[in-house]
C-alpha cells in the first residue's frame, strides 16, 4: 500500500511541488501543511524549514525527506519525530553546486573583482601577471557528495586541490586531511578555502578568527580567499569583516548568511572585497528531485534500505 505525503516547506511553491509529486505518483495523496497534520494515512514528510511541531502529531510517519543537501533546518524543530531523515541527493543538485564553486574559484583566480572595478572607472590596465591554476591551492572544507564533486572538477581544471573532513576520505589526485589533528596543516596551505560543511552543533561558527588566523599562506593571490556556499551558521560575520579590513583575507564569496534575507544594513552589500549571492548556489528543481524521492518511497515499501540517511546523533 502506498503511503500519503505531507509537504511542509517554507518559502517554496507548495502547489507546484504537490502537483509534481501527484503526477509522478498518482496513487499517493499530497497534503500541503497545515492540512493533514494528524492524518494516519501520511507515511512521508517532505520538508524545508518546517514549522515547529509540524510533524509531531502524525501517528504513522515513517520517513522525513529534506528538500536540499542540508538538514540543519529539520533539527531546528524541537518536536521533530524520531524517524529516519533522508538527504535529497541528485546529480542536478550536485552539478549546480559544483558550477557555483568553479565559477567563484575562477573569478578569484582570474581577478574578476579587480577587472570589474577597472571597468567601472574606465581604466585600461594590461596586467598580464596572472598565476596558473596549478599555482593555486583550493582547499575543500567538507568532502561529502558536493565537496568531492567540486574537488574533482577543480582538479580537472588544473588547480592544486586539497580537502578536509571530519573522517578520513580518499580522492584520487587530492591531498586529504581529517580530524582536528589534520585541520591546521590543511588550512596552512590554502589559497582559496571553499566551505561546503553541513551545519551541526560541531561545525557552527567554525569560520571564525581561529580558522582565519590558521590560513597563513601568502601565495599568488596575496592573502587567502574564503568561499562559503554551505550554511550561514558556519560563519562569524564580524570576524570575516575584520579579517578583510586587516588584510588577513583578500576577498570573500558568500552565498549564505546568518540572517536571510540579508538585511539592507549589512556591510556585505557594499564591501569592495565581497561577492554576494542570495542563497542560490544550488537551487532544488522539482523536475530533478521528485522522481528520486518517489523511487525511495517505493523501494522502502518493498523492504529496501533507505539511502543518504542522516545520522540523527551527528545531524548530517
Amino acid at each position: 500500500m502506498s503511503g500519503d505525503i505531507l509537504f511542509a516547506a517554507t518559502g517554496w511553491d507548495s502547489e507546484l511541488w504537490a502537483r509534481k509529486f501527484e503526477t509522478a505518483a498518482p496513487q499517493r495523496k499530497v497534503h500541503i501543511y497545515p492540512e493533514g497534520i494528524t492524518d494516519p494515512r501520511i507515511n512521508y514528510a517532505i520538508v524545508w524549514k518546517q514549522a515547529e511541531g509540524a510533524l509531531a502529531e502524525l501517528p504513522n510517519l515513517k520517513v522525513i525527506f529534506s528538500l536540499g543537501a542540508g538538514v540543519d533546518h529539520v533539527f531546528r524543530d524541537t518536536k521533530v519525530p524520531h524517524v529516519p531523515v533522508v538527504r535529497v541527493v541528485s546529480n542536478d543538485l550536485t552539478n549546480r553546486m559544483s558550477e557555483y564553486v568553479v565559477w567563484q574559484v575562477l573569478d578569484h583566480h582570474r581577478m574578476g573583482m579587480k577587472y570589474r572595478t577597472q571597468q567601472l572607472s574606465k581604466t585600461w590596465a594590461e596586467d598580464r601577471a596572472q598565476p596558473a591554476a596549478k599555482d593555486i591551492t583550493v582547499g575543500m572544507l567538507g568532502l561529502g557528495v558536493l565537496g568531492k564533486d567540486a574537488a574533482l572538477k577543480l582538479k580537472n581544471l588544473g588547480f592544486n586541490v586539497t580537502g578536509w573532513s571530519r573522517s578520513a576520505h580518499h580522492i584520487d589526485g587530492v591531498l586529504t586531511f581529517s580530524g582536528e589533528a589534520g585541520l591546521q596543516d590543511f588550512l596552512g596551505g590554502v589559497d582559496i578555502l571553499v566551505c561546503l560543511l553541513p551545519l551541526t552543533p560541531a561545525t557552527a561558527n567554525i569560520i571564525a578568527a581561529p580558522l582565519i588566523n590558521a590560513m597563513t599562506k601568502r601565495g599568488p593571490l596575496g592573502a587567502p580567499v574564503i568561499i562559503n556556499a554551505g550554511r550561514g551558521g558556519l560563519q562569524n560575520e564580524a570576524d570575516l569583516l575584520q579579517a578583510l579590513d586587516e588584510g588577513r583575507l583578500s576577498a570573500l564569496s558568500l552565498d549564505v548568511f546568518q540572517q536571510e534575507p540579508l538585511p539592507a544594513t549589512s556591510p556585505f552589500w557594499t564591501h569592495p572585497k565581497v561577492t554576494l549571492t542570495p542563497h542560490c548556489a544550488a537551487a532544488s528543481d522539482p523536475n530533478a528531485l521528485v522522481e528520486p524521492i518517489i523511487r525511495q518511497m517505493a523501494a522502502f515499501e518493498r523492504g529496501a534500505a533507505l539511502t543518504n540517511v542522516v545520522d540523527l546523533k551527528l545531524q548530517y
